[in-house]
Protein backbone atom coordinates (compact mmCIF):
# COMPACT_ATOMS: atom_id res chain seq x y z
CA UNK A 1 0.00 0.00 0.00
CA UNK A 2 1.40 3.45 -1.02
CA UNK A 3 1.73 5.90 2.27
CA UNK A 4 -0.30 9.38 2.02
CA UNK A 5 2.27 12.04 3.15
CA UNK A 6 0.25 15.57 3.89
CA UNK A 7 1.63 18.47 2.22
CA UNK A 8 0.73 21.85 4.17
CA UNK A 9 1.41 25.06 3.84
CA UNK A 10 0.33 28.88 2.65
CA UNK A 11 -2.94 28.96 0.78
CA UNK A 12 -2.12 32.28 -1.03
CA UNK A 13 1.94 32.07 -2.64
CA UNK A 14 3.49 33.30 -5.80
CA UNK A 15 3.47 31.11 -8.81
CA UNK A 16 6.86 30.15 -8.95
CA UNK A 17 8.26 32.03 -6.21
CA UNK A 18 10.08 29.70 -3.64
CA UNK A 19 7.00 28.23 -1.91
CA UNK A 20 5.70 27.56 -5.54
CA UNK A 21 9.06 25.29 -6.32
CA UNK A 22 9.56 23.66 -3.34
CA UNK A 23 5.50 22.38 -2.97
CA UNK A 24 5.80 21.82 -6.93
CA UNK A 25 8.65 19.60 -6.71
CA UNK A 26 7.84 17.93 -3.23
CA UNK A 27 4.58 16.41 -4.97
CA UNK A 28 6.93 15.29 -7.98
CA UNK A 29 9.36 13.60 -6.15
CA UNK A 30 6.19 12.10 -3.73
CA UNK A 31 4.67 10.30 -6.67
CA UNK A 32 8.21 9.09 -8.02
CA UNK A 33 9.02 7.68 -5.18
CA UNK A 34 5.50 5.75 -4.61
CA UNK A 35 3.77 8.08 -2.22
CA UNK A 36 0.81 9.63 -2.55
CA UNK A 37 -0.45 13.20 -2.10
CA UNK A 38 -2.78 14.28 0.51
CA UNK A 39 -3.23 17.96 1.38
CA UNK A 40 -6.07 20.38 2.15
CA UNK A 41 -6.95 20.64 -1.60
CA UNK A 42 -6.78 24.24 -2.03
CA UNK A 43 -4.98 26.78 -3.67
CA UNK A 44 -1.38 27.91 -2.94
CA UNK A 45 0.95 25.18 -1.65
CA UNK A 46 -1.83 22.53 -1.61
CA UNK A 47 -2.31 23.17 -5.47
CA UNK A 48 1.19 23.39 -6.47
CA UNK A 49 2.24 20.01 -4.56
CA UNK A 50 -0.88 18.18 -6.55
CA UNK A 51 0.54 20.01 -9.67
CA UNK A 52 4.07 18.59 -9.10
CA UNK A 53 2.69 15.34 -8.38
CA UNK A 54 0.56 15.17 -11.84
CA UNK A 55 4.18 16.11 -13.64
CA UNK A 56 5.36 12.54 -12.48
CA UNK A 57 5.99 10.39 -15.08
CA UNK A 58 4.56 7.44 -12.16
CA UNK A 59 1.67 9.66 -11.31
CA UNK A 60 -1.39 7.75 -11.92
CA UNK A 61 -5.18 8.52 -11.18
CA UNK A 62 -6.19 8.62 -7.45
CA UNK A 63 -2.26 10.02 -5.75
CA UNK A 64 -3.68 13.42 -5.03
CA UNK A 65 -6.65 13.50 -2.58
CA UNK A 66 -7.88 16.33 -1.21
CA UNK A 67 -9.47 16.83 2.11
CA UNK A 68 -11.31 20.21 1.94
CA UNK A 69 -13.08 22.01 4.30
CA UNK A 70 -16.61 22.13 3.28
CA UNK A 71 -19.25 19.93 1.88
CA UNK A 72 -18.49 22.14 -2.06
CA UNK A 73 -16.63 19.80 -3.68
CA UNK A 74 -15.89 22.62 -6.50
CA UNK A 75 -13.67 24.31 -3.93
CA UNK A 76 -10.77 21.82 -4.51
CA UNK A 77 -8.37 22.40 -6.99
CA UNK A 78 -8.89 21.17 -10.52
CA UNK A 79 -5.44 18.74 -9.86
CA UNK A 80 -7.30 17.12 -7.45
CA UNK A 81 -7.98 13.13 -8.28
CA UNK A 82 -10.10 12.54 -4.99
CA UNK A 83 -12.04 15.50 -3.23
CA UNK A 84 -13.69 14.66 0.32
CA UNK A 85 -15.84 16.88 1.85
CA UNK A 86 -15.12 16.69 5.28
CA UNK A 87 -17.89 19.98 6.51
CA UNK A 88 -15.51 20.70 9.14
CA UNK A 89 -14.05 23.63 8.29
CA UNK A 90 -10.54 24.54 9.85
CA UNK A 91 -11.50 21.09 12.12
CA UNK A 92 -10.28 19.07 9.23
CA UNK A 93 -6.75 19.99 9.87
CA UNK A 94 -6.44 17.21 12.05
CA UNK A 95 -7.25 15.03 9.41
CA UNK A 96 -4.77 16.32 6.98
CA UNK A 97 -2.07 16.18 10.02
CA UNK A 98 -2.82 12.46 9.90
CA UNK A 99 -1.14 11.27 7.09
CA UNK A 100 1.97 9.39 7.42
CA UNK A 101 3.88 12.25 7.58
CA UNK A 102 3.22 15.33 6.66
CA UNK A 103 5.74 18.16 4.94
CA UNK A 104 4.87 21.94 5.84
CA UNK A 105 6.25 24.85 3.09
CA UNK A 106 6.10 28.18 5.02
CA UNK A 107 2.51 28.25 6.17
CA UNK A 108 0.45 30.75 8.54
CA UNK A 109 -1.99 29.79 11.72
CA UNK A 110 -3.86 26.63 9.88
CA UNK A 111 -0.09 24.85 8.89
CA UNK A 112 1.01 25.94 12.68
CA UNK A 113 -1.99 23.92 13.47
CA UNK A 114 -1.84 21.09 11.03
CA UNK A 115 2.12 20.89 12.27
CA UNK A 116 0.98 20.93 16.06
CA UNK A 117 -2.18 18.47 15.52
CA UNK A 118 0.74 16.05 13.35
CA UNK A 119 2.73 16.20 16.55
CA UNK A 120 0.28 15.13 18.70
CA UNK A 121 -0.79 12.63 16.50
CA UNK A 122 2.80 11.13 16.89
CA UNK A 123 3.16 11.60 12.71
CA UNK A 124 6.64 12.39 11.12
CA UNK A 125 7.08 16.05 10.47
CA UNK A 126 9.51 17.47 7.84
CA UNK A 127 9.40 21.27 7.09
CA UNK A 128 11.10 23.36 4.67
CA UNK A 129 14.13 25.59 5.67
CA UNK A 130 14.33 28.26 3.27
CA UNK A 131 11.17 29.59 3.51
CA UNK A 132 9.49 32.11 5.58
CA UNK A 133 6.18 30.82 7.33
CA UNK A 134 5.73 28.43 10.45
CA UNK A 135 7.71 25.51 8.65
CA UNK A 136 11.21 27.98 8.39
CA UNK A 137 10.53 28.74 12.46
CA UNK A 138 9.61 25.11 13.75
CA UNK A 139 12.48 23.58 11.39
CA UNK A 140 14.52 21.37 13.88
CA UNK A 141 13.17 21.66 17.01
CA UNK A 142 10.82 19.92 19.21
CA UNK A 143 7.20 21.09 19.59
CA UNK A 144 7.09 19.84 22.92
CA UNK A 145 8.75 18.35 26.02
CA UNK A 146 6.64 15.00 25.56
CA UNK A 147 8.70 11.69 24.60
CA UNK A 148 6.66 10.53 21.57
CA UNK A 149 9.52 8.03 20.88
CA UNK A 150 12.56 6.39 21.84
CA UNK A 151 14.75 8.22 19.21
CA UNK A 152 15.80 11.24 17.83
CA UNK A 153 12.60 13.09 17.06
CA UNK A 154 11.76 16.52 16.17
CA UNK A 155 10.49 18.69 13.13
CA UNK A 156 13.06 17.45 10.67
CA UNK A 157 14.14 20.44 8.59
CA UNK A 158 14.88 20.14 5.02
CA UNK A 159 15.96 22.49 2.24
CA UNK A 160 15.17 20.30 -0.75
CA UNK A 161 12.76 17.89 -1.65
CA UNK A 162 15.51 15.31 -2.59
CA UNK A 163 16.19 15.94 1.30
CA UNK A 164 12.68 15.71 1.91
CA UNK A 165 12.69 12.01 0.30
CA UNK A 166 15.57 10.85 1.59
CA UNK A 167 14.59 11.06 5.32
CA UNK A 168 11.68 9.77 4.46
CA UNK A 169 12.37 6.95 3.41
CA UNK A 170 14.40 6.89 6.36
CA UNK A 171 12.02 7.57 8.78
CA UNK A 172 8.59 6.97 8.02
CA UNK A 173 8.67 3.20 9.44
CA UNK A 174 9.81 4.78 12.76
CA UNK A 175 6.68 6.47 13.15
CA UNK A 176 4.03 3.80 13.26
CA UNK A 177 2.58 4.28 16.58
CA UNK A 178 -1.41 6.06 16.50
CA UNK A 179 -2.35 8.81 18.66
CA UNK A 180 -4.51 6.62 21.45
CA UNK A 181 -6.47 9.51 23.04
CA UNK A 182 -5.38 11.81 25.48
CA UNK A 183 -4.48 10.38 28.79
CA UNK A 184 -4.63 11.95 32.14
CA UNK A 185 -1.37 11.39 34.76
CA UNK A 186 -2.29 9.81 37.75
CA UNK A 187 0.12 12.12 39.99
CA UNK A 188 -1.12 10.05 43.38
CA UNK A 189 0.49 7.05 42.57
Amino acid sequence: MRKLVSVIGDAVIEKDGDKFKAAFEMGRKLVDNGYRVQSGGMGGVMEAAFMGARSSEKYREGDTVALIPSFDIREANKYADIVIPTGLDMMRNALVANASAVVAVGGGAGTLSEMALAWSLKRLILAFRGVDGWSGKLADTRLDHRERYPFEDKVFGVDTADEAIKLLNEKIELYKDYHQGIRLLDLNG
